[in-house]
C-alpha cells in the first residue's frame, strides 16, 4: 500500500535530514583532519561520547551473543566502529570530500552485494544489477580521472575510502543477518569501540587531544558522537518506519551529491566535470541498488 502524500512527505523529511548529516560528515571531518585534528582524534571523539550515551542500551538489551557470536560481534564493532572511522577519516586527509563520499558510502551497496553473492549465495535482481554496474562505473570515472594526472596522496585517499566502504559493508551484512535493530547495533558499536579503542588511544596518542582547545573537542564530540552516531540513526529509522525499507534506503543515494555541495562552501572544493559525472552515476546506482521504486 502506497503511503499517503502527507506521510510520504514526512518520511522524506526524515530521510533527507539523515542523508544531510551523513553528507556533512565528509566535509566537516575533512575540515577537521586538515586543520587541528587527526584521524585518531576523530575516531575517539566519535565513539567516546556515543559509547557513554548508548551504554544503557547495551546494559538493557545485552550483547546479542545468541545471534552474533563473538566473531559476529567483532566484525560488527570493527566494521562500523573505531577501525572504520580511522580509515574513513584518514581517507579524507588525502582526498577531497566529494571523492570520499562517492567511494564511501557510495560503494557500500556494491560491496554488500558482492559479499552476499560470494558468501550467502544471494542473487541480485536485474534492476539491482544495473544499479551496481552504475556504482562501479562511477567509481572508475572518479578514480580513473585522477589516474590520468597521477597523485599518490589522492590515490591513497581513494584506497582508504574503499577499504572503509568494505568494512561498513561487512557491518551491514552482519547486522542484517543477526536482525539487530539499528539503535541496538549502534550501541554495541559505540560501547565496544569505547572499551577497546579508548585505552589504545590514551596510551599512544592521548597527549594530542589534551592539547586541543576545549571548544574544538566539544563541537567535534557533539557532531561525531551525537549527530552522526545517534540522531542520524533515529531519523533514518523513522524514515524506514514511515516509507518502508526500500523507499527509506533510497535516501542514502543523496549522500554523494549532497557531500559535494557541502564541500563547496565549507572547504572551497569544487568537483570537476568528470567528478560530477561519477557522483551522479554512483547516486543513481545506489538508488537502484537499494531496491527503491522507479518513481
Amino acid at each position: 500500500m502506497r503511503p499517503a502524500g502527507s506521510n510520504y512527505l514526512q518520511g522524506a523529511v526524515f530521510g533527507v535530514a539523515a542523508a544531510s548529516i551523513w553528507a556533512g560528515w565528509s566535509a566537516i571531518t575533512r575540515l577537521a583532519v586538515t586543520t587541528s585534528l587527526d584521524p585518531w582524534d576523530v575516531a575517539t571523539l566519535r565513539f567516546g561520547l556515543a559509547g557513554l550515551l548508548l551504554s544503557p542500551v547495551v546494559a538493557r538489551r545485552g550483547l546479542a551473543g545468541d545471534r552474533l557470536g563473538w566473531l559476529g560481534l567483532a566484525v560488527l564493532v570493527a566494521g562500523a566502529g573505531a577501525p572504520y572511522a580511522l580509515l574513513a577519516a584518514a581517507g579524507l586527509r588525502f582526498a577531497p570530500a566529494d571523492d570520499q563520499s562517492a567511494l564511501n558510502p557510495g560503494c557500500v551497496p556494491l560491496f554488500v552485494s558482492l559479499i552476499g553473492a560470494c558468501i550467502l549465495g544471494e542473487k541480485p535482481s536485474t534492476r539491482r544489477r544495473y544499479g551496481l554496474a552504475l556504482i562501479l562505473a562511477g567509481a572508475v570515472v572518479i578514480v580513473g580521472w585522477q589516474a590520468a594526472a597521477w597523485s599518490g596522496a589522492r590515490a591513497l585517499g581513494h584506497a582508504l575510502s574503499l577499504s572503509a566502504a568494505l568494512m561498513w559493508a561487512c557491518f551491514t551484512v552482519v547486522m542484517r543477518q543477526a536482525q539487530l535493530e539499528p539503535l541496538h547495533a549502534a550501541a554495541l558499536v559505540s560501547s565496544g569501540s569505547l572499551v577497546t579503542w579508548l585505552p589504545v588511544y590514551l596510551a599512544l596518542h592521548g597527549a594530542h587531544l589534551a592539547q586541543l582547545p576545549t571548544a574544538t573537542i566539544m563541537v567535534q564530540a557533539i557532531f561525531q558522537g551525537v549527530l552522526v552516531m545517534i540522531v542520524s540513526l533515529l531519523l533514518y529509522g523513522r524514515a524506514l518506519a514511515i516509507l518502508g525499507a526500500s523507499r527509506g534506503a533510497a535516501f542514502g543515494a543523496l549522500v554523494p551529491a549532497l557531500s559535494a555541495l557541502f564541500a563547496i562552501p565549507l572547504l572551497g572544493e569544487w568537483p570537476n566535470q568528470a567528478e560530477w559525472v561519477g557522483i551522479i552515476m554512483i547516486s543513481a546506482g545506489a538508488y537502484l541498488a537499494s531496491g527503491a521504486p522507479p518513481r
